[in-house]
């Protein structure tokens, strides 16, 4: 079938199936331009669990990884969730087994665990508390500020450029994105000489000499906001290739680089792309709502363990957006 009577299927099966469509920026520009048509969104995780929680369609279709379809059943466990491929895992995910986590809260029980949103839900279930790049900051900076001693899962980077910023005592598990962890400040400070003009805007995920080039550190959602409102026209990006086309698409009158990855004798010297992000297509996504395959499964027992570090997440936010937010909100955890 072709692209463009996959997508007019899809459109039809979405509005049959009362199904929502809930897209990371990373998938397929076709996804995200596809869920914002048939009333879904496009977001980061944290809107995402929000958007599949709250809306009223029964079924939700997720275009993303793995983890972000365990977190929407976590929190709609009476709602069907499709994803186009249930085989798009994350390297973050993967890089931290529930066993060898176990045993790394086990030799720190005084520490609040916090788990970044890129992990299984057996993790989630053994944390305190979890964030997303977009609220990470503010949460264990809350959590500090309570003299809480932290222990953080699992991007090295992100929880470095996280205990730089507030100071907290964190220790940090050992893993890293594969995407962001290969972007390269010798090769980024190069390509900033030929765009003399250019804000730098970078994932926290990326390494500290990275983030250290940035005129903007932020969340994808965080990166969204400094290219509207940093006043330059061109902007060197280093995140996940995927989210230029929304960058584009709301600023059509400013030039989006690529932040390389590699060097110049590279066969590819940005290739900053999730390769399980990619995963996610159209005949996948027409395929499950005809089939109702790829449903995704979460143990109810462990997805109640699960929900309370992610609704705890939820209510920080929630209260942050209605200005209520202090040290004495943050509900005082102690070991898992």
């Amino acid at each position: 079938m072709e692209r463009q009577a996959l997508m007019e299927r899809a459109r039809t099966l979405l509005k049959e199936k009362n199904a929502v469509m809930v897209s990371h920026y990373y998938v397929h520009p076709d996804l995200q331009d596809l869920a914002e048509a048939t009333g879904g969104i496009v977001s980061d995780s944290l809107e995402m669990a929000r958007f599949g929680r709250d809306h009223v369609a029964q079924t939700l279709v997720v275009s993303g990884v793995r983890f972000m379809g365990e977190t929407a059943k976590i929190l709609s466990p009476e709602k069907r969730v499709l994803m186009p491929d249930l085989d798009a895992t994350c390297s973050l995910d993967l890089g931290c087994p529930i066993a060898e986590f176990n045993a790394f809260c086990d030799a720190y029980p005084d520490r609040t665990v916090v788990v970044y949103a890129n992990t299984s839900a057996a993790v989630k279930a053994r944390a305190d508390w979890l964030v997303t790049s977009s609220c990470a900051l503010d949460i264990v900076r809350a959590l500090k500020d309570q003299g809480q001693k932290i222990l953080w899962a699992p991007d090295r980077h992100l929880g470095n450029y996280i205990q730089r910023e507030t100071g907290a005592d964190m220790v940090l598990w050992n893993g890293a994105c594969i995407v962001h962890d290969e972007f390269k400040a010798f090769e980024l400070e190069a390509l900033k000489k030929e765009h003399p003009q250019a804000k730098v805007l970078v994932h926290p995920e990326s390494p500290a000499d990275v983030i250290a080039l940035a005129d903007a550190v932020g969340s994808t959602s965080g990166i969204l906001t400094a290219a509207r409102t940093l006043d330059a026209r061109e902007f060197i990006v280093a995140t996940d290739n995927g989210m230029l086309h929304k960058l584009r698409t709301l600023n059509p009158d400013k030039v989006f680089i690529e932040a390389p990855t590699s060097g110049n004798s590279a066969t590819c010297k940005s290739c900053a792309h999730c390769p399980w992000m990619a995963m996610n297509g159209l005949a996948g996504l027409v395929h499950v709502l005809e089939t109702g395959a790829n449903e995704v499964q979460v143990d109810p027992a462990l997805g109640q363990l699960a929900r309370r570090p992610i609704d705890r997440m939820l209510a920080f936010t929630h209260a942050q957006r209605a200005g209520k937010v202090s040290a004495g909100l943050v509900p005082h955890i102690g070991a898992a």
